[in-house]
């Protein structure tokens, strides 16, 4: 087994931390009046959020089919443990985030058209009591997820400057192993 992502794998991290992290900043426009433009950002937040959807089931596909690296035989097995539910719980968030999007949309009767060309059908019927509840869903989803995300990244900092293990380096996009 390779003590290295793939190039795969890599990048398809990365395009999906880019996704999200643009996703989590167009989610704040619940707050603007209606408008053209809050409409306009609402489709570009339904776009990635189904882009997002789908790149995950790829990238679970890759996972399932390329292993990733063993985590340090240093790591406790505790912390390995740790760090597994970690990563289990950012994968169940990042289905579950665009699924309670998708049927939030659906309950509040507005169909998502991805890209204003394939529209995606519907889930649910028009339901405003469970739209509400669902956009209640799907922000404390997404308030986990900046949780877990936060945790992902300061583990990520902590065995590189603190256990200097190869743990961050081995999914940086230019990985150059360390002497």
């Amino acid at each position: 087994m390779s003590d290295r992502y793939t190039s795969t794998a890599k990048a398809l991290h990365w395009l999906m931390t880019l996704l999200f992290f643009g996703l989590l900043a167009l989610g704040f426009m619940h707050d603007l009046p209606l408008s053209p433009e809050k409409l306009k950002l609402y489709s570009w937040h339904k776009w990635a959020g189904v882009t997002a959807f789908l790149l995950v089931w790829l990238r679970l596909l890759w996972r399932v089919t390329h292993r990733p690296p063993a985590l340090p035989a240093s790591m406790s097995r505790r912390m390995q443990l740790a760090a597994h539910a970690g990563h289990g719980l950012l994968y169940v968030l990042m289905i579950a985030i665009p699924l309670s999007g998708w049927l939030m949309s659906s309950a509040k009767g507005f169909q998502t058209v991805w890209f204003g060309v394939l529209p995606i059908p519907d889930l649910l019927g028009k339901n405003k009591e469970i739209g509400d509840l669902l956009q209640t869903v799907h922000m404390s989803l997404n308030l986990l997820f900046v949780t877990v995300i936060a945790g992902h990244i300061g583990a990520a900092l902590k065995h590189h400057y603190i256990d200097r293990d190869d743990i961050l380096t081995r999914m940086l996009p230019a990985h150059a192993k360390e002497n």
